[in-house]
Formats: C-alpha cells, structure tokens, sequence
C-alpha cells in the first residue's frame, strides 16, 4: 500500500484510477527545507476537470443512493487507513510543506483521521424536521445531496484541511471534484491511493493536481459542479465568488484572517504565555487562525514583553525532520519573500523589532531552506498596513492598551473577522468580549481548541458560511419541502 509513495511524477485520481495529467506536463514539487525540487505534480487543465465531473456524473446516482450505513463504512475505513498510515503521511506533510515532523504527526494527520471519523459517524445521525398543520396537513423535509461539489484547499495544513471539506461531501452523498494545493499536494496524492484500498466506488473521489488558475477557475467555472468550498485568501475568494455568484452556485469561502490576541491583566499568565507562543509561531505562523495581533493591558505591557521575547527566543529552529525542532520551513521562496517585505515595512511604519526580522539558514542538509525567525514587532499604531494586512508568517505585533473599549476598538479594526482569543479571569468581562468581538470565533483562556461539531467560519472579509457539524451537511445538501394534505 501506498506503493507510489516515492514515485517522482504524483499522477490524478479520476474514476478510481490514477492517470496522467491529458497535457503530459508536469510542475516541480519543492521541499521548502532543502530548497530543492523533489517530485513532479500534475499541471492538469480544464479537459482533467471536465473528465472528473464526467466521472463523478456517472458515479452520483449510485452513491447518493447507497446505504447510510455502507457509505459510513467506506469512509471509516478510510480514516482507520490515514491511522495506519500515519508515520508515512506525516513524513511526506513535512517534506512537502516545511512543518516540524512533531506537528504533523499529532496535529495534521491525527486531524485527517479525525475529520472522516466525524462524518462518518455523523451521517447516519443527520434527520429532517417534519411540521404538521393539524387535521390540514404535513409537510416534511427532504435533505438530498447537491450533486457534484467541488473542494479546493491550502497550503497550510494540506490534508487536514483538504478532509474537513471532502469528508462532509462524500458522507452526505455528494461526488466531488477536489483539487489541493500544488504547493503541497503529496498526502492528496497518498489519499487517493487510501480511497482505492479502502473501497471508495470510481468516480465517487477524484483529485485534480495543478495550478489554482487552471484547474480551480475550471471546477468553479463547470456548469455539472453545483457547490464549491474552498479555503484560502481573500482575493482568491472574491474571484470564486465573481465567477459562481451568477451561475447560482452554493459557496463556502473560508478566507483570511488577523486575529487579535487580548490579553488582560488578570489573566493566568502563564498559561497564557505558553498559548501565545504557539498561536503566534505555530506552523510558522501559517495558520489562519493565528493569533496575529497581540493585544495587552498596559499594567503587564512591560512584564509580557519582556517574558515573550525570551519564550520566543528559546523556540529551535531547524530541520523540520528533527523531532525536537518548533520553528521550520516557510512553504516557498515566494512565501518567504512576501514575510520578509512584511518586516520591512513594519520597520517603515516606524515598528521595532523585538527579535526575530531575518531568513535565517540552518546547518546541513537545510542551509538553502526557506527559513524566518519568529519575528515579534511593537510601537505600531493599530491602522498601520502592518496591522490589518495578513502576513500569514511567524510575524506578530504587540500593542498596549488601556482600557476595555480600547481594546474592543483595536481588536475589530481589520477588514478581517475569523477569530478571536481573549485571556482574562473575569467572566462577565469573557462574555461581554464574545459577544462585542466581530468574529466568527472566541476562544477564551485557550487557542485553537476544536470541537468538529461547532460552527467553523469567519465574518467580514474572512469569508461567508460555516463548516463543522451539522452546518456542513447542510451546506451539502438541498432541501426540499414536501407537504401533504391530509
């Protein structure tokens, strides 16, 4: 099993087989670590798409009609094959993505497993409502599955966000054409080879490697493909939108974010430094969810400053394969240049760097790796580009403040809105901030605490819709209301 797992030229999943991309060309595949190409994806096309969706068409009927408890099956098994598979998946999230080894094996890939697990078993819960008009009539829901729905996800956490969406989708009956990022593709790619083994009928799953303006404008764009979820930047989700709004498709858009981090004087301090530490530089700070904007009460300004730059300054820096490393590889050359134009203009805008500010080349076999040093900036006022722009690095600003409606202020300056974390003991104070805060998510005390039931998603221009629990099986279906006279 996964026997293509060092096949250099990855390959498409379509009707169950996995085939080379129709114009025979390939992209190179980086490990940000080394800064060397170490595999070949598919550049795949509209003609991939257009061969997916006609897989998909044929594989629909059947799928949507088949047993809760078969479907439910085939996905657990599924999950149970990730688990089993967990050292090779992780090795190759790392290799593809730069992240520390220690992160893939009990966040990313445990997550995956998660995701279908959590589907799975939920499917055969999920009911419709019935509302009777008594001695006149009843009417009853129908949830059926839209079709075919497209998924396309990140770079950032590539199979634990490409299973948050596909999982959904298949456990309420859909077909999909997915398409993950060509900048880490590889755990899709094992993926497909886990749904042959664990029994997924053709066509059910297929997976399209390439580039976002090629193979993504092509799913959006396909008349056959009626949903489309998708997780990634704002501009690329203004685009989608464009596109899908007039043809009348279903859109869940899980955009960007710059979250703020507010820290209050009563918090339990430190609990919270450890937490800040990782919802700022966790992933290299590539995650949509992090804890961009650190927000302190003036009283503890001085104290916090002082405790995080040297927290910050202990994290390793290193080879991500090495198991004690906590700081790897940004994901490309690209990725790295952006953060670094980042931190200068920081500085432009009159902000001092802490510590951090530099690529900075580990020894071995990683000296040409992409690697930035967690980065802490203060003396930045709250509108400055620094502060509402998404960086999506290991870069995070500290701003004092005085008072609670100051910090509300700061807090909900951004054109952003996907979460929030605020430390304080004072619980009318956690439930006035909850409610104030312009978000689709508060965590209060901790950071990136997830049950999958809840509603996932952000306001403003972090997105439109939610995933999670029931809310995804809704987005994945269509109701139809039956009434009967009776």
């Amino acid at each position: 099993m996964l026997q293509h797992a060092h096949h250099s030229h990855f390959q498409n999943y379509i009707g169950g087989k996995m085939l080379p991309p129709i114009s025979g060309h390939y992209i190179d595949n980086y490990n940000p670590a080394v800064g060397e190409v170490y595999a070949h994806i598919p550049d795949s096309d509209e003609r991939d798409v257009a061969a997916a969706v006609v897989a998909a068409r044929q594989a629909f009927t059947a799928w949507a009609n088949t047993s809760l408890d078969e479907r439910s099956r085939v996905l657990l098994k599924i999950a149970d094959l990730i688990e089993q598979h967990l050292p090779t998946l992780a090795a190759a999230e790392t290799e593809d993505s730069g992240k520390p080894l220690g992160l893939s094996v009990n966040l990313d890939i445990p997550r995956a497993a998660a995701n279908f697990r959590f589907f799975a078993t939920g499917a055969p819960h999920f009911s419709a409502e019935s509302h009777q008009m008594p001695g006149v009539a009843i009417n009853y829901t129908l949830r059926r599955p839209v079709g075919i729905v497209g998924c396309i996800s990140p770079w950032n956490l590539p199979l634990y966000l490409f299973t948050w969406k596909i999982a959904p989708a298949l456990a309420a009956g859909n077909c999909v054409v997915a398409k993950p990022s060509e900048i880490t593709p590889k755990t899709a790619y094992l993926l497909s080879e886990i749904c042959v083994e664990a029994g997924l009928p053709a066509g059910v799953l297929n997976i399209i490697h390439g580039y976002g303006p090629k193979v993504g404008q092509a799913i959006v764009e396909h008349p056959h493909i009626k949903a489309i979820s998708f997780t990634g930047g704002t501009k690329t989700g203004a685009e989608i939108a464009r596109i899908a709004a007039p043809m009348f498709k279903k859109l869940s858009l899980e955009l960007g974010g710059k979250n703020p981090n507010i820290i209050f004087a009563d918090c339990d301090f430190d609990d919270m430094l450890q937490t800040t530490v990782r919802s700022s530089f966790s992933n290299q700070g590539q995650i949509c969810l992090a804890g961009s904007r650190i927000l302190v009460e003036q009283s503890i300004y001085e104290q916090f400053k002082e405790a995080f730059v040297a927290q910050t300054k202990q994290l390793k820096i290193a080879d991500p394969m090495n198991p004690d490393t906590n700081i790897g590889a940004v994901v490309s050359k690209q990725h790295a240049e952006k953060i670094l134009s980042y931190i200068q203009l920081a500085q432009q805008e009159g902000g001092t760097v802490l510590c951090g500010g530099k690529a900075v080349q580990p020894l071995g076999r990683c000296s040409n790796g992409w690697f930035i040093e967690p980065t802490i900036i203060e003396g930045l006022h709250f509108t400055c580009r620094t502060n509402q722009e998404e960086i999506f690095g290991p870069v995070v600003t500290i701003t004092p403040f005085a008072t609670q409606d100051e910090a509300l202020q700061y807090a909900n300056s951004t054109p952003y809105g996907l979460s929030a974390t605020v430390w304080t003991q004072n619980l009318t104070r956690a439930h006035r901030f909850a409610e104030q805060l312009e978000c689709g998510i508060v965590w209060v005390n901790c950071w990136l605490l997830r049950d999958l039931r809840t509603p996932f998603g952000g306001v403003k221009n972090s997105g439109v819709g939610r995933e999670g629990g029931w809310e995804a099986f809704k987005f994945f279906t269509e109701a139809k209301n039956v009434c009967i006279k009776t």
